[in-house]
């Protein structure tokens, strides 16, 4: 028995040593466990109330942060200050706003949501609604649901289908086959109905396409929603109206109009569709609450070693932002903590910081430390952010983004989103490498998640840019472990007042994901040459001039 219990005690030691082999990496002991808990659980305190843009609560979060980064000697980014003021207008719908489409009349929160771009505090549709299918226009696919005269969209409302048209057995790789483009996003769409000259726009929603439940649009667009302050120089065109309108609610207004949405969802799979005006005129009155907003994103810089590269900069970001108070859930809670989004993603950046404070030298690019406001908001700090760069684009090498931390456990992998689109991807590779660990594929690519954090904004002015995000390979956990994990979180507490801090959670794996985050910001910091897009990325034609 003795005999049994030293080799049982043998082989958990070996295991063990195999285990911290896998995970241990070379940075591992510049990070903290109790610190990024304690980070974590007092940002997402009930006391800084969700950490809404321009709000005391939100306000004093980005004040928190500035001064954490401060006491490690970060230096100010932004001309001697940590903040980069975001000029920003909030709108609130009344929520007895109704839709009325011919004699019926559809209630807001229940059927639909919807807010005004116009920032006013009044507008007033009366209008024709035209179905357009999946509302793309994508000349390189030879697709274009916008067929016909500019007058039949003009002033119209446009009813459409988020996400792309699906691949077929003769195209397998149409719009990427299952991974989302950029077509397929709700903002896309709004942006091209806007440039359409069209008066609103109703997305319909359903839960497989958009990845999450109704309860999430509902909570999102159902408060206050934030847009850049237009100022008289900007012509970019906007819509009178942006709404979410439900399945069911989609299926009655198609009947009223004598057709069948599941028919016309079939047609408007094929390139030969052309949009239908349903023969309905929808009457709709947004009265808003109006504010002007003055935010901040939170900005450090950590100064290079070398005399010729500390001019080029690797930059990381997280958001601050929440969604504040609104709706309250079962149980009357009406505080939208972000604990997991994104106070994981801001309390990783910090502990990054102070590990690159306690580095014996210096990497040779400067390190920034951007905590963005208003991302939940249409990622709206880090667009501000790429409109008016502190650091040039061009001498920008590359931006790692943490939006989310793993909670669960140790993994033996590392997921990155983006990295596959420019060299940054065999600088990862050489990080797990060196770790013995692989690279986790996105998951879940028809989600178009690269389209939907902080990092979009800086890929879209050429700048190579990754997602974080948790592996998929749990250690000691089963192989459904991490879609389980994924599933529970996505249907329960996205964008919920139940994100809030959990004592169960482990930040063993927290550790991990920022000692991993970290090895790859430095070897990009001290490499000869800035990463670059791949030749034939999308993002590639958008790449400043770079060495």
């Amino acid at each position: 028995m003795n005999k049994k219990i030293v080799l049982l005690i043998s082989l958990f030691a070996v295991c063990s040593i195999g285990i911290l082999a896998q995970t241990k990496g070379k940075y591992t002991n510049l990070f903290s466990e109790e610190k990024l808990k304690s980070t974590v659980k007092f940002l997402s305190d009930d006391g800084f109330e969700g950490r809404a843009p321009g709000s005391r609560g939100g306000e004093l979060a980005a004040k928190y942060i500035a001064t954490q980064l401060e006491m490690l000697g970060v230096k100010p980014g932004n001309n001697g200050s940590y903040f980069q003021p975001v000029s920003l207008v909030a709108v609130k719908a009344n929520p007895n706003t109704t839709l009325n489409v011919g004699d019926a009349l559809y209630k807001f929160g229940d059927d639909f949501v919807a807010f005004t771009e116009a920032q006013t505090e009044n507008v007033n549709l009366n209008t024709e609604l035209v179905f357009v299918g999946y509302g793309i226009d994508a000349p390189e696919q030879k697709w274009n649901d916008y067929k016909g005269n500019a007058e039949d969209y003009r002033g119209k409302i446009l009813v459409m289908m988020v996400n792309d048209p699906p691949a077929t057995t003769a195209e397998p790789n149409l719009f990427g086959g299952k991974a989302l483009t950029y077509y397929g996003r709700w903002t896309y769409k709004f942006e091209e109905a806007a440039r359409r000259g069209a008066a609103g726009v109703i997305l319909i929603h359903t839960t497989e396409s958009a990845g999450y439940g109704w309860n999430v649009v509902r909570t999102s667009n159902g408060n206050w929603r934030f847009d850049i302050a237009r100022t008289s120089a900007d012509k970019t065109p906007f819509l009178q109206m942006r709404s979410w309108i439900t399945d069911s609610a989609a299926r009655k207004i198609f009947a009223q109009a004598g057709k069948n949405l599941d028919e016309m969802r079939e047609q408007a799979k094929s390139r030969d569709f052309k949009p239908v005006n349903l023969g309905l005129t929808a009457k709709i009155d947004i009265g808003s609450e109006l504010k002007r907003v003055n935010s901040n994103n939170v900005i450090g810089v950590w100064e290079g070693s070398d005399a010729k590269l500390k001019d080029e900069y690797v930059v990381y970001t997280a958001h601050w932002d929440h969604l504040g108070v609104g709706e309250p859930n079962t149980k009357g809670d009406t505080i939208y903590n972000g604990a997991l989004d994104n106070a994981t993603g801001c309390a990783s950046v910090l502990s990054i910081a102070e590990a690159i404070a306690k580095l014996p030298e210096r990497p040779k690019r400067s390190v920034i430390f951007l905590f963005t406001t208003a991302e939940e908001q249409g990622l709206l700090g880090a667009e501000w952010y790429a409109r008016f760069p502190v650091f040039a684009p061009e001498k920008t090498a590359a931006n790692i983004n943490i939006d989310g931390g793993n909670l669960y456990g140790l993994t033996n992998d590392y997921g990155a989103l983006g990295a596959e689109r420019s060299s940054v991807m065999p600088i990862i590779q050489a990080v797990l490498v060196e770790r013995k660990m692989t690279f986790a594929a996105d998951a879940h690519p028809e989600q178009g998640s690269f389209f939907r954090s902080d990092h979009f904004p800086f890929a879209k002015i050429g700048v190579p840019a990754i997602s974080v995000r948790n592996g998929e390979d749990y250690i000691g956990k089963p192989k459904d472990f991490a879609q389980k994990t994924f599933d529970e979180f996505n249907k329960n507490n996205y964008h919920q007042p139940s994100d809030e801090f959990d004592e169960k959670w482990r930040f063993d794996g927290l550790v991990q994901m920022v000692e991993v985050s970290l090895a790859i910001g430095l070897k990009v910091a001290n490499a000869p040459a800035m990463p670059r897009y791949n030749a034939a990325d999308e993002f590639a034609k958008a790449q400043p001039n770079r060495k």
